[in-house]
């Protein structure tokens, strides 16, 4: 057998795992599953957090629909006309005289 092929045969069987100097080649190996192992909990992290602003991001876009149509109720109770019929409703009219201010005066002694 050529030395290449010896090699190669070496590597496929797990030789290089079981003779003298295999504890070198141990240590590499734990050292690059555990860089395995991190590099795969980051990328399932990154990917829940990008699950959570996908959500986030929906449940904002339902809010600001939610509050533009509070808000158009808002204007639309508020306008003088509706005000109005409200009143009416209620037995109330518009005044015939305009408000007068009145002016308290305290005197010191």
């Amino acid at each position: 057998m050529s030395k290449v092929k010896r090699n190669v045969y070496d590597i496929l069987r797990g030789s290089f795992l079981t003779d003298e100097s295999s504890f070198k080649n141990w240590r590499i190996l734990i050292f690059v599953v555990i860089l395995l192992l991190i590099m795969i909990s980051s990328s399932h992290s990154a990917d829940a957090k990008a699950v959570k602003i996908s959500k986030l991001n929906k449940e904002i876009r339902e809010l600001r629909a939610e509050d533009i149509d509070t808000s158009t109720k808002l204007m639309r109770m508020k306008l003088e006309s509706n005000i109005r019929d409200k009143v009416k409703e209620k037995g109330l009219s518009t005044a015939k005289t305009p408000p007068s201010k009145i002016k308290v005066t305290y005197n010191k002694e």
